[in-house]
Formats: C-alpha cells, structure tokens, sequence
C-alpha cells in the first residue's frame, strides 16, 4: 500500500471526510463546518491510497511558541498500518514551534505516547454546552 499526502483541501469531498469520522469512529461532523475548520487551520494533512482519501489531520499555530492538533482520523480498515504515523509526522515536520498540544480520545493515549507526547497535568477544558457528555465521553473529570 502506497500513502501519498496532501497538503491543500482542494477537491476534498466533505461528505466523505464526514463518514471517516463516523467509521473511524470519532463522532460526527457537518461536512460545511468541517470543511470550514480545514480551511480556516494553519496546516492541514490528508493521506490518500489512490484516489481514496483514508485519513487526515489539521493543526492551528502561532509559528512562534504553541501548536494545537486535532481530528486526526483513519479508516478503521486503513488503523494499525502507520497511515497515522505518517499524517503525524507530516503535521511535525510543517510545525516550527516548540509545544504542540492535542486532544487524544480517550484509550488513544498510547498512540500519541509514541510519538513523544505526555499527558499534561495543568491542562484545563471548557465546554459551553454539553458538559456532562464530554464528561461521560472521559475528556474531562
């Protein structure tokens, strides 16, 4: 299997972007909003098999001090074979910052781990809405 990155949202299908969310599965999205949040990151990486798109990532920076990644998803048939290595690596390599800072889903710790990230103790998380669920779903206490 050959990955090819890319690096630009040109000719993402968004409604196909929202399903590997689903299938990964990490919840859900509105392919608009999710298209707009793509756009709208300093960087962003989708991994491709072809003409199949199998995974992405986005991150926000300052390009001086921090960095925050988020949605990094892959197929589930596409997991456990380093296409989010790879998307991670890309994500690194494009960030001149110190920090970088993400959100792991819960039971995926061990995966950032690898990649040299720890948990922080300080970190602290508001939510407007919907606080019990994001409770419930182990992001906060």
């Amino acid at each position: 299997m050959k990955i090819s990155l890319r690096f630009d949202t040109e000719g993402i299908d968004w409604l196909w972007a929202t399903d590997i969310f689903r299938l990964a599965p990490l919840g859900t999205r509105e392919p608009r909003k999710l298209k707009r949040a793509f756009e709208n990151s300093t960087h962003a990486c989708f991994a491709w098999n072809g003409d199949l798109l199998v995974g992405m990532a986005r991150a926000l920076s300052d390009d001086e001090y921090q960095a925050v990644v988020y949605d990094l998803v892959v197929l589930p048939e596409y997991q456990g074979q380093g296409v989010g290595r790879q998307i991670m690596a890309a994500i690194h390599r494009r960030l001149s910052v110190r920090t970088i800072i993400l959100y792991a889903v819960p039971g995926k710790e061990s995966f950032y781990q690898k990649l040299g990230y720890a948990k922080m103790l300080t970190a602290m998380a508001r939510r407007a809405e919907d606080v019990d669920a994001f409770r419930n779903e182990g992001y906060i206490e």
